[in-house]
């Protein structure tokens, strides 16, 4: 009896700790967004909903706040960052899961998981003194461009893609591998055709994520991507992202101009959270 109640006790403490982690959890998001909407939404009424959001001109001497081209800059930068880095992340991931010996798995698993933790100060100065120069001997100009930005950004999201992406395809049963070779199909016709969609849903996960790492990057994008409040004509021109507007200005930002800033975190806000209902409408439509 003793045991059963010493048992019982640290079951009930365990019970009450996971809740208090799961409170402060959720109280912690509660009051990001509680402190974004109050600060942000009172600013967007004085400078008007529509000024604010489809307003082509930032210069906030004259009270003129338009984030449209910061807008445009953000999904641009982020939709090439995907474009690169989405596919090569699931392709590394294939690789590891499938077609990686042993020996080398040891050494390149280690060196994506190293990914994630390089600050995004080195990775800014990275691209820099790399990519920047690179760009300006392939294209012209500065080199600081939307091209530039999100080349950088998908070299970011990589580790997130691959861990991810590499957990789906593990949690996929070998009977699914298997049953495609019993048919006849080859090693590359069984994971690209067989278990690749049944990952979809773990895949679609890890590339959730990893826009909403381009989504809300700031320091590097701030440093290559020429940081123009203007819509991009092309792949090469500067662009502003609605993050780097932030860390930009607000530690000089004062009054409306502070409060107009809030209101562009609200915006970014906004955005990741339709992702991720977006995310969440794919995977109940993908449910039988």
């Amino acid at each position: 009896m003793p045991n059963a109640s010493k048992r019982k006790i640290r079951e009930t403490a365990a019970k009450f700790a996971f809740l208090i982690a799961a409170c402060t959890s959720v109280a912690a998001v509660v009051m990001i967004c509680l402190f974004l909407f109050v600060n942000g939404i009172p600013a967007m009424g004085k400078i008007g909903v529509f000024r604010f959001l489809l307003g082509q001109t930032w210069r906030p001497a004259n009270d003129q706040f338009g984030i449209f081209p910061m807008i445009v800059g953000s999904l641009c930068v982020t939709f090439g960052a995907v474009l690169i880095g989405v596919p090569t992340g699931v392709l590394c991931a294939v690789f590891l899961v499938f077609f990686c010996p042993k020996k080398l798995y040891k050494v390149l698993k280690p060196a994506v998981d190293l990914l994630a933790g390089i600050p995004s100060i080195v990775y800014g100065f990275f691209g820099l003194m790399v990519i920047v120069p690179a760009m300006q001997a392939l294209f012209g100009g500065s080199g600081k461009s939307l091209l530039t930005a999100s080349l950088l950004l998908g070299i970011m999201i990589l580790p997130t893609v691959v861990s991810v992406s590499e957990a789906a395809l593990r949690a996929v049963p070998e009977s699914c591998l298997e049953g495609a070779l019993a048919l006849g199909a080859t090693r590359e016709q069984s994971v690209f055709f067989a278990v690749l969609p049944a990952a979809k849903s773990g895949i679609l996960a890890g590339a959730v994520l990893g826009i909403g790492r381009a989504m809300g990057e700031a320091m590097a994008v701030s440093i290559v991507a020429g940081n123009q409040a203007i819509i991009p004509e092309s792949i090469l021109s500067g662009v502003r992202t609605l993050t780097a507007n932030i860390v930009l200005e607000m530690g000089y930002a004062a009054d409306l101009h502070r409060e107009a800033l809030i209101a562009t975190a609200v915006v970014l806000f906004v955005f990741i959270l339709l992702i991720n209902l977006l995310l969440n409408l794919v995977k109940r439509r993908d449910k039988p």
